[in-house]
């Protein structure tokens, strides 16, 4: 007998039923573990929910991002395949392997499934946003903008609060020294999204690079404000204080840093 869904109540034998109870239960304690951020609990419930639900494939997705979350890439990838085995044009696994993939700087790997995500769903403003982000990582300007843009065309309206593909292609504009491009791009992630650090960072730092050093402090002051380890927002504002004049602010700004970096992990 095919598994079925709880609410397929009329046709469910005893034995079934207690199943689809079973598969409730998982899943409501998943999802209770999840929004109180102990994602271990989560990630057990959901790969116990894995092995009863119906739902396989979504529930796999969902066991896959926690994992990402606790650091279990190896099971998360498992999982997100598997998603993807049982539903191969499920653009919500397709789009956080990708996604993991790029964490992992595997970024032909994450192209080749971000492609897809976008070919199935082309308004998909994430995916065209993080492909931008892959190709700008594999010096491949030209497809960068063409998906960056795409991404900016969709969010323009229709995601009014998504700010990521903004501060995305500011940074892309900042490296390649095109500095009036990338802050207006920063301002508007910040105006998107004015609790990201990020956000400010890219405006600040836009700005430091257009000589506007004054303007700058402002937004490199919320940066550290929204973000107090954020050792290159520091680094920076002590820069910018000094060219200021205002020296006993830049040798704190530029302590913090030396601090931040002196406790960071060695990088392996």
């Amino acid at each position: 007998m095919a598994r079925k869904s709880k609410w397929w109540l009329g046709s469910l034998s005893a034995a079934s039923l207690a199943w689809a109870d079973e598969c409730s239960d998982y899943l409501t304690r998943a999802k209770q573990a999840f929004e109180a951020r102990t994602f271990a609990v989560a990630a057990a419930e959901f790969e116990r929910a894995a092995d009863v639900c119906p739902q396989r494939a979504q529930v796999l997705v969902s066991l896959g991002q926690v994992q990402i979350l606790i650091g279990k890439e190896i099971e998360a990838e498992e999982s997100l395949k598997s998603a993807i085995e049982l539903q191969p044009r499920g653009t919500e696994a397709l789009y956080a392997l990708g996604r993991l993939y790029s964490q992992q700087k595997r970024h032909p790997e994450a192209v080749a499934l971000l492609r897809k995500v976008v070919e199935i769903e082309p308004a998909h403003h994430r995916a065209w946003d993080n492909l931008g982000v892959n190709y700008d990582a594999m010096n491949q300007d030209a497809d960068a903008l063409r998906s960056f843009f795409r991404a900016l065309d969709l969010v323009m309206k229709q995601h009014p609060s998504y700010d990521w593909a903004h501060a995305n292609l500011a940074d892309f504009f900042i490296r390649r020294n095109e500095f009036e491009k990338a802050f207006q791009l920063a301002a508007e992630a910040a105006k998107r999204n004015p609790q990201s650090a990020r956000n400010c960072f890219l405006t600040g730092k836009a700005l430091v690079k257009m000589n506007k050093q004054e303007l700058s402090l402002r937004w490199l002051e919320r940066a550290t404000e929204l973000d107090a380890e954020y050792s290159e927002a520091w680094y920076l504002l002590s820069q910018a204080y000094r060219k200021q004049g205002r020296e006993a602010e830049a040798a704190k700004a530029l302590g913090k840093f030396r601090e931040l970096q002196k406790s960071a992990e060695p990088k392996r």
